[in-house]
């Protein structure tokens, strides 16, 4: 007669409960994000170096560089979103303020928001968000400032790192497919956020064109790295 061999209850129940917990850890739940930019080649760059695979999210991020002023840029944001057969869990329009009329862009602000698209504008130019890696900044400066300003910041960092006295110097490209790297190795995104969020304070009214430095790209950055509670809840609904 062959020996029965009893397993005790409580590994059994235990065992259980570890299997469960790692099918839950495994189970990949899909994202569908939809970005359209107004910058054919930064953003989209930019934004495409993200990780794909966040927490229990796994994303699929569809960038669009459209190369278009800010109201038409919705607009295409709108279409793109209502004629894909994909339905997506956040779409979002991300343009500058730019040399663009207040009432222009003020017009592509409401014209999202009224048609349930996410805005990631940046005021005055979307250099603003890199520079908030490495400091805050109150004041309004140009795209070339900002530019001078990012390659100081950066070239700071590279010296203090670097045991070279002839480290190679960064030079700030606009359509750089580096840019998320540069970032990630000498600035902060965190302290982009923080920062971010402080000039998002100082604003109250909805003239957004006065808003002047500003950026909601920081919304979107934590979308994409799983810590926005609102989408997160959308998401686990959903699925």
């Amino acid at each position: 007669m062959a020996n029965i061999i009893k397993i005790d209850n409580s590994i059994l129940k235990r065992t259980a409960r570890v299997e469960k917990k790692r099918k839950e850890k495994t189970k990949e739940i899909r994202v569908y994000f939809l970005i359209v930019c107004e910058g054919e080649k930064t953003e989209p760059n930019y934004f495409k170096s993200f990780k794909t695979n966040v927490k229990s999210f796994v994303y699929t991020i569809d960038t669009l560089g459209e190369g278009t002023n800010t109201k038409d840029l919705v607009k295409r944001t709108i279409a793109a979103r209502d004629k894909s057969s994909q339905k997506y869990d956040s779409v979002w329009a991300v343009f500058d303020k730019d040399s663009f009329s207040p009432n222009n862009f003020n017009s592509a602000v409401i014209l999202a928001e009224n048609n349930a698209i996410k805005v990631g504008w940046t005021n005055e130019a979307f250099e603003l968000w890199y520079l908030l890696h490495f400091q805050y900044r109150n004041t309004a400066m140009s795209r070339e400032e900002y530019k001078s300003a990012l390659e100081k910041e950066v070239n700071s960092k590279i010296a203090i790192q670097s045991k070279s006295k002839k480290s190679k110097k960064f030079v700030y490209e606009k359509n750089s497919k580096d840019m998320y790297a540069v970032l990630e190795t000498y600035g902060s995104q965190d302290l982009a956020i923080k920062n971010a969020e402080r000039l998002l304070s100082t604003h109250n009214c909805t003239n957004y064109s006065i808003h002047n430095p500003c950026t909601k790209i920081h919304l979107l950055v934590k979308e994409l790295n799983g810590n926005s509670e609102e989408l997160n809840n959308q998401i686990k609904e959903r699925s």
